[in-house]
């Protein structure tokens, strides 16, 4: 494992306010467009499918995987971002932390934990599942 760097505070807006209200409590809510059913990504108050304000946030399960990554070992400390696909069926840039980076693989089973920014917020990334 690696030392942990400082992550930077997200923007925080009207649109985000629940979802980062929720982050806060450690819980990742993903938004749902009510005609549709269909879960998407990134949270926003209209529908990419409708373009309706028909959306709702939905706690989410918190499991997924790997679709792809990246490890930073220039930076000081090295860290690795990635895409991860939630059991919800979407995909959101993240970070994985907790782990030996030489041992992340793609199809990898990951669940979210929250990390604190430099502002006080936290923001979900995530760990190996197991």
């Amino acid at each position: 494992m690696s030392q942990e760097r400082i992550l930077p505070a997200p923007p925080v807006n009207v649109e985000h306010e629940e979802f980062w209200a929720a982050a806060n409590d450690g819980v990742l809510m993903v938004p749902r467009c009510k005609d549709t059913g269909k879960f998407f990504w990134y949270p926003r108050k209209l529908s990419p499918f409708t373009l309706s304000q028909n959306v709702e946030l939905v706690p989410a399960s918190g499991k997924g995987v790997i679709y792809t990554y990246s490890v930073m070992r220039r930076a000081d400390p090295p860290y690795a971002i990635a895409y991860v696909t939630l059991d919800e069926g979407i995909t959101m840039m993240t970070n994985i932390v907790d782990c030996d980076f030489d041992k992340i693989s793609i199809g990898q089973a990951v669940s979210v934990v929250f990390r604190e920014t430099e502002g006080g917020q936290k923001v979900p990334v995530f760990k190996p599942a197991g």
